[in-house]
């Protein structure tokens, strides 16, 4: 896990702006998942045996989105006070970043970790 940068509200922001790999964010959502100590959920499991590439891959972005409880879709507004990214800046990649960067800050509340 030392390859990997806190878990904290900058990395969350580093995310969203684009300043951290997508290699490093999705390392991230990975190793909070469990892959690198072998907790992964089964449905991961069985839906992932590899970790897989969220950037990359729609159906595992979709599949994180599904897994952010309802009352933890609105964190990135409500904790962060972040208000989407223009119309022109809405491609996949940076959608998916986003979606990830929610999934991490919901581990955070689910987890008790503080901003």
């Amino acid at each position: 896990m030392s390859d990997i940068p806190l878990l904290n509200a900058d990395t969350i922001w580093a995310i969203l702006n684009d300043e951290i790999d997508d290699e490093t964010a999705n390392r991230l959502v990975c190793h909070y998942l469990g892959y690198d100590d072998a907790t992964v959920a089964p449905d991961w499991q069985e839906a992932y045996p590899e970790a897989p590439n969220f950037i990359e891959s729609r159906p595992a972005v979709v599949k994180l989105t599904r897994s952010i409880s309802q009352e933890n879709k609105q964190l990135l507004k409500e904790q962060l006070g972040f208000g989407g990214y223009k119309v022109d800046e809405l491609v996949p990649r940076k959608t998916r970043r986003a979606t990830m960067a929610n999934w991490l800050l919901s581990y955070m509340q689910q987890h008790g970790i503080s901003l």
